[in-house]
């Protein structure tokens, strides 16, 4: 690469400056990744991308503007700054606006011990078509599979560079390698279909090819004769691979960007109850070999392990620094971006209470009830916590699954239901979010 990150970073800077701007951060971004599908055991669809592309903030008094581009030619750059500094005489002012300080900016950190780029070298296109096929061969050689819909393995890595004026400059790796697969059980109407996918930073780590086609088939057959469950109010269990979809809800209600707003249901619950006494939402940015591990955010400041919730009560909000001046606070050094928009709050890995029972324990405990394994659609309403999502997966009787389900749906206060959560003890520890199956009483659900 003729000009390294952190080179095109400062350049872009001293083009702002040039242009007039009165502060500016700059975002450079580096990227390659490879996907290949396979069908029938045959290549199906391979695509490979690489490109950089930057990204330029600038200040002109409280009035900001972004702009962004592929091309790195000095020409570009000067047009760009130049551009960005037009748009932000023309933008609305917004008292809130700012670069981080000398004295908030990170100064130190340690790469090597968050692990976040694999050094061994990119796998070869064959590599990845032959998981693909592994993959694929090993979900159709599962019983009742009927057929598989699509099999794929992938690589990507990017190489990140943040510089602002005030005086931040620095940059981190990172590398992800990746095998899915869908598979299809049943002919025409009858026909259900599930999936299994992995994705892990080093290669080393990722199970193997079989193993995640084995996972789709073994989930596909399950699903064969689906039918609705009964309507009725019952407890419902959010299997592990969409609990995290749960406690996501509660994340976006305590982003500041909400709360700043208005329009969050959690907006007047700081310091209130809002987990079951006990349970902790811990967000940990250096968890290594983790796809939401960081060592800064996107505004220069060190990230750092933080409870939002403690024994069940709020903490705090998830803020950026425009937010946290909106609010009266100070950045939880949540700032995420991209190289086209100003920074925004956004969470990194959060880990949630695991309790003492495994998934089996709470399905006999429940009795009769829904264990939810996917769901489709949403209709969350962000002020009140109302609550309806379209589900899938297995119906309860006597603490034993009896038969799959499909086509319902299930309701209720996202307030009320994660007041009530049971947490099993099953949590992935190779995710960013490591929630754990979650059980929840007395929701409504729709069926037959």
């Amino acid at each position: 690469m003729t000009n390294a990150l952190d080179q095109l970073t400062q350049q872009l800077l001293d083009a702002a400056r040039k242009a007039g701007a009165d502060g500016a951060d700059a975002l450079a971004v580096d990227g390659t990744s490879v996907s290949i599908d396979v069908l029938h055991g045959k290549l199906e669809h391979a695509e490979r991308s690489e490109g950089i592309d930057i990204g330029l903030r600038v200040l002109v008094g409280k009035r900001q503007a972004c702009v962004s581009a592929s091309d790195i030619s000095a020409q570009t750059i000067e047009t760009m700054a130049e551009r960005a500094v037009t748009m932000a005489r023309e933008a609305p002012e917004d008292a809130h606006i700012a670069l981080a300080s000398p004295d908030m900016l990170a100064r130190d950190w340690d790469l090597a011990a968050l692990e976040l780029q694999d050094p061994t070298p990119e796998p070869d296109p064959a590599d990845l078509e032959r998981d693909a096929a592994k993959a694929e061969a090993a979900a159709l050689a599962v019983k009742g599979v009927s057929q598989v819909s699509s099999s794929s393995a992938g690589y990507g890595r990017h190489q990140f560079h943040l510089a602002t004026s005030t005086g931040f400059s620095g940059g981190y790796g990172r590398t992800h390698r990746a095998i899915s697969t869908v598979a299809i059980t049943g002919e025409g109407a009858s026909m259900e279909r599930d999936y299994a996918g992995e994705m892990r930073t080093f290669q080393c780590d990722l199970p193997s090819a079989h193993e995640v086609g084995t996972k789709a088939g073994d989930r596909t057959v399950a699903r064969a004769g689906a039918r609705k469950p009964p309507t009725g109010a019952f407890p419902v269990l959010y299997d592990e691979r969409i609990s995290s979809s749960l406690i996501g809800h509660l994340l976006s209600a305590v982003n500041g960007a909400m709360i700043a707003r208005g329009s969050s249901w959690l907006r007047d619950a700081l310091g209130e109850q809002v987990l079951p006494d006990g349970i902790d939402l811990i967000e940990d940015p250096h968890r290594p070999r983790i796809s939401g591990s960081r060592p800064f955010d996107g505004e220069g400041l060190a990230t750092q392990m933080r409870k939002i919730i403690d024994g069940g009560t709020l903490t705090g909000w998830t803020l950026d620094i425009a937010t946290a001046g909106k609010l009266g606070l100070r950045s939880t050094a949540n700032a995420s971006r991209g190289t086209s928009a100003p920074p925004s709050p956004s969470i990194s890995n959060v880990t949630l209470t695991q309790g003492d029972l495994s998934r089996d324990d709470l399905i006999k405990q429940m009795g009769t009830g829904l264990l939810v394994t996917s769901m489709i659609g949403s209709t969350i309403n962000p002020t009140t916590g109302d609550y309806s999502r379209g589900a899938s997966g297995f119906w309860v009787e006597n603490g034993q699954i009896a038969y799959p389900v499909n086509e319902c749906t299930i309701a209720g206060n996202l307030r009320d239901m994660l007041r009530r959560i049971i947490p099993a003890n099953d949590a992935e520890a190779h995710l960013s979010r490591m929630v754990p199956s979650l059980l929840v009483e007395g929701m409504t659900i729709a069926g037959d």
